[in-house]
């Protein structure tokens, strides 16, 4: 019945009807501009990340009763050294004039703050009420900027704040999905040309892949309506799984319906013969990584907790691309899409005894032990790496290329604090305890000023003047003793909140969400492979393989970002979200290429039957691996050093278990343990016929 199912888009009216309902959606998704709404639905701004139950996000929701509404502030700096002369200030004066004459969407006039005690530097200020909407932040900066922005004579002029760095911000994410999207479409395009050396059959998974990334970020924009946070990176990360995971569907599926269209002239039935068997192993593959991804639901930070469900409805949709349109698509097709290489009845297909894949196990099988503790030695020593990691990147170092914002903070902390630029803010709730409050913060190590800015029903909002630049380790390591301090003197309802603050509980809520992920993950994809093995030997051995890999491919990543581009250090989500990724895709591939062992087990045992699947799997699932890479490879090409790490770790490690793990360890593994490998089921218990020579 359920195989039934499966073959359901190739009936003689149905597969008319699944491609005409496709088309009419998206003709209906593009009508109504879904992509676009659910681009405009992004919040990349760092506060939205937290939990309601954030002390910094608590600080951010009374903040906001005190100052009416979010304030983001605008700071100009203007630097020259050895410094200001007289014509600097007439022009700083000059400025402020212009800026309030001209400028709209501010709340607040533009000042003249505070100047340095060396008069090298000033600092102008106001401030932007925070609605949501990017235009509203992003016209006022821009137009600031282009009156002050920039050198002359010597002076130099930026403008930064917590305004200049969300502005900057939303301009790397506002081109970002159309350049990730064009790039990773571009790449499969090629990649698929080289695989089917065809200039008709690439088209068919392109246009499938393309309408599973349409309606992936249709029902994401249902869930944005729902309250989910999604952000540029969560975007970014689903375009690239839906690209990579669909395309290695399609690979998997065309791959067996070439094989039968050898055995017989009927199109339906090879499509139907095809979907009944590679069907199944796609469910199962995109099962477990929909069932991984959906384990960072339950992280505290709302920005890896989104992207389980955006990832989830990523995987859904190319599956469900791929096992509907895409044999829709190709029964309609003729014979001839797949020229030059048309297959012909009578032609075969793969072959289980020969091939550069069965030469490869053959050789495995001569010495399996030594085999597999060799590749586990390369593993560990890539895993070394590990000692250069180092997560000390923060927002002002996120970015590769050159942002004002973060060159209007370099220029600030030369003259000034560096906290200048982002206060840390206290909420005070008795106006009687403000005092005691900054006499006890203005003692800790590493304040250098606090003063009051407001009071309201919430109490008194102080602004905590931190010696070091807001968005660095240093800053986020002196927010506990200001807590510490501040609530000693002003009681446990004492709220310190601010930028510095955010990046802080940010990382402390991911490191809470590390301990309970990533065991969840390794259990839920344990439980997935016992059920579709029946087995609780094979499992254990291939999860212990891939998080070995994972650990190489992580080592080899914090390695290439070091020494090859010198990126000042690792994001701390790094590692979770390459875990997730790499343990749930490199399960994917041993999925495919255990299930089919397995089924060749049956019939010719252990040791024979892993040479078999070795060799009819060895080409598809390479191709796949060499597609899923290259995808999450695009990920470099964009300005965010986060995306960039994660991008070369991930697609590292997919190569590494396409090529290594699938293709060698775990061969060499199975071989050396034999049917012991399927305990507790009964093909443990079957006897083994001895390898040829012995």
């Amino acid at each position: 019945m359920f195989k039934s199912v499966l073959a359901f888009p190739v009936g003689s009216k149905a597969r008319w009807l699944i491609v005409v309902a496709w088309f009419v959606a998206m003709f209906a998704i593009f009508s109504f501009n879904i992509p676009g709404k659910f681009a405009d639905a992004e919040n990349n701004e760092s506060s939205s990340y937290l939990p309601a139950d954030a002390e910094s996000t608590r600080a951010l929701e009374e903040a906001k009763l005190l100052t009416d509404g979010e304030q983001a502030g605008i700071v100009i700096v203007y630097s020259r050294e050895g410094g200001l002369t007289g014509a600097d200030r007439k022009r700083i004066r000059s400025d402020v004039a212009t800026l309030n004459s001209d400028v709209e969407g501010t709340s607040e006039p533009f000042t003249l703050g505070e100047v340095a005690e060396d008069s090298s530097a000033a600092l102008v200020l106001s401030s932007i009420e925070s609605t949501g909407e990017a235009d509203d932040l992003l016209d006022p900066v821009d137009a600031v900027r282009d009156q002050v922005s920039g050198s002359d004579g010597g002076l130099d002029v930026a403008v930064t704040g917590a305004a200049g760095y969300s502005a900057d911000s939303i301009k790397v994410f506002e081109g970002i999905n159309g350049t990730l999207f064009a790039a990773a479409f571009s790449l499969v395009f090629i990649l698929l040309l080289l695989i089917y050396r065809s200039p008709f059959l690439l088209w068919f998974p392109l246009l499938a892949v393309g309408f599973a990334e349409i309606l992936s970020r249709t029902v994401g924009f249902g869930l944005t309506e729902m309250g989910v946070t999604v952000n540029g990176q969560s975007s970014s990360i689903l375009s690239v799984l839906v690209l990579g995971a669909g395309t290695d569907y399609a690979l998997l599926l065309i791959s067996r319906y070439r094989e039968e269209l050898r055995h017989q002239e009927s199109k339906t039935e090879s499509m139907r013969i095809s979907l009944r068997s590679a069907g199944p192993a796609i469910l199962a593959s995109g099962g477990t990584v929909i069932a991984a991804l959906l384990c960072l639901s339950l992280a505290e930070l709302n920005s890896t907790a989104s992207l389980g469900p955006i990832g989830a409805i990523g995987i859904a949709s190319a599956m469900f691309a791929m096992l509907t349109l895409l044999p829709a698509m190709l029964v309609i097709a003729p014979r001839w899409v797949f020229w030059p290489k048309v297959p012909k009845v009578g032609t075969g297909g793969a072959d289980a005894e020969h091939g550069p894949w069965r030469r490869l196990g053959d050789r495995t099988a001569r010495s399996p032990r030594r085999v597999w503790v060799g590749t586990l030695v390369v593993l560990v020593v890539m895993a070394g790496g590990l000692a250069l990691y180092d997560d000390g990147l923060t927002s002002s170092g996120g970015f590769r290329d050159k942002v004002e914002a973060v060159e209007g903070e370099q220029l600030i902390s030369k003259s000034f604090p560096g906290g200048a630029n982002a206060p840390t803010e206290i909420i005070v709730p008795d106006p009687a305890d403000a005092a005691a409050v900054s006499a006890a913060v203005r003692e800790v190590d590493g304040v250098a000023a606090v003063r009051p800015v407001g009071e309201g029903e919430p109490g008194v909002l102080l602004d905590v003047i931190l010696e070091p630049e807001p968005y660095s380790t240093e800053a986020f390591a002196l927010i506990p003793p200001v807590r510490d301090a501040a609530k000693e003197a002003g009681g446990p309802e004492t709220l310190v909140g601010g930028g510095s603050a955010v990046e802080y509980d940010i990382r402390e809520a991911n490191k809470q969400d590390v301990k309970l992920i990533v065991p969840l993950v390794i259990l839920v994809v344990f439980l997935i492979l016992v059920v579709l093995l029946r087995s609780l030997a094979a499992p254990l051995i291939l999860i212990g393989t891939v998080v070995i890999s994972f650990l190489a491919a992580l080592g080899v990543g914090v390695a290439i970002s070091e020494w090859v581009f010198d990126f000042p250090g690792s994001d701390p989500s790094l590692p979770l979200f390459a875990f997730v990724f790499l343990v749930a895709l490199g399960i994917d591939y041993n999925i495919f290429l255990m299930a089919r062992v397995r089924e060749e087990t049956v019939t010719h045992g252990t040791r024979e039957g892993m040479l078999r699947g070795l060799a009819v799997t060895g080409g598809v699932i390479t191709s796949a691996g060499i597609v899923l890479a290259g995808t999450f490879l695009v990920l470099a090409v964009l300005p965010l050093v986060f995306l960039t790490e994660l991008g070369i770790t991930v697609a590292f490690g997919v190569l590494l278990d396409t090529f290594l793990v699938r293709s060698i360890l775990v061969p060499a593994l199975t071989l050396d343990i034999g049917p012991k490998i399927w305990w507790p089921s009964s093909l443990a218990d079957r006897e083994e016929e001895p390898p040829p020579g012995s």
